[in-house]
Formats: C-alpha cells, structure tokens, sequence
C-alpha cells in the first residue's frame, strides 16, 4: 500500500530559524519546483521576489508585523504576487490565478521541506510597506510572504510559540472536511 509522502507528513510551519545562509543553488531547486505547478490554462500566475541581499531582505523585514518577530532570522524572504490580468477568467468570477498561486507555493514548501528547510508562509505583513519599499503597483496582488531558512534555534520565541514549535500537528478528522456524494452544508 501506498503511504503519504514524507515531505507532507514531515512539513511544519516552524519559528526556530537559522540565519544560515542558504546556497542558491538549492534556492533555486525550490523555486523551480514552484514553477513546475499546474496552472488553469497553464498561465503560470504567480510571481515570486526573492529577498536575501542586504537591502532588500532589510526592505521586506520592515513589512512584517509583530506577531512575525521570528521571521526576521530568515535568510531569505520571499514575497508571492500574482495579477488579475494572468488570470484564466472563468466564467463565474472564480479567480484562478490565486488557486494555482497556492499551488506554486506548496511546491515551493515541499521541495524545501525535502531539502531540509522551513518553508513558513505569512499573513502577519503589510502589503502598503511592501508596495512603497518595492514600488509594486495597485495591479499586483501582494498574497504572502514565505520565510525560508534551515532549522534554527527555539531560544528567542515567545512561549506561545515555543509551544507551538513543540506541539504534535493537528488536523481536523477526515469526515470534518470531505463528504461523499452529498453536501451536507458547512460546518
């Protein structure tokens, strides 16, 4: 039988980070398996700006919010945009540039969790910050910043994160999440 890839089960959002620099050619390896990402009509929507030179990673370190104190060990801040002009357009406002965006960005962790890195995807930025350090445009839809770093030490997290770093990873139980041939309606 068939398990679960090791790189899904072993994939966590952690905050103990090294601020190790990480060789570009493994950089690279992540950032292509992002682009090998199916995309609606293959658009390939999403665009990646990868900060690691002083300067810009300083940039994009001022855009991250408190609760994000961690992330500024990262070596290397990565900022996922995508644009409704490389959307497919489907007929009923479904955005798929967003869906296959994500889908990049899950490459992009995988294949960093299989290199041995944190791949940890953020909300706590402002995309304001962002757009006047980098003079990103309205048009641009700033959608998450990724810390990547390798592990690191747990000494500087606050305590609710320490625990989190610590806690076994919950899921909601299948039959929360998927139902069969019916819909029963959001829970």
């Amino acid at each position: 039988m068939s398990e679960i890839i090791s790189e899904i089960t072993g994939r966590r959002a952690r905050r103990g980070l090294s601020e190790e620099t990480i060789d570009r050619t493994v950089l690279e390896r992540i950032f292509k398996a992002a682009t090998l990402s199916p995309s609606c009509a293959n658009k390939q929507p999403w665009r990646f700006m990868v900060c690691t030179a002083d300067g810009s990673i300083e940039k994009a370190r001022e855009a991250l919010l408190g609760g994000n104190y961690w992330a500024t060990k990262a070596p290397v801040l990565v900022v996922v945009m995508t644009s409704d002009d490389l959307d497919c357009k489907s007929n009923d406002n479904r955005n798929y540039a967003w869906f296959d965006t994500g889908m990049a960005v899950m490459s992009l962790m995988l294949q960093a969790t299989r290199e041995g890195l944190i791949a940890h995807p953020m909300a706590g930025f402002d995309p304001a910050v962002l757009r006047e350090k980098f003079d990103i445009g309205d048009e641009t839809r700033i959608i998450t910043m990724i810390a990547v770093a390798k592990p690191g030490a747990t000494d500087h997290l606050s305590e609710k994160h320490l625990t989190q770093e610590n806690e076994d990873q919950t899921r909601r139980p299948i039959g929360e999440v998927f139902s069969w041939e019916n819909w029963p309606g959001l829970q």
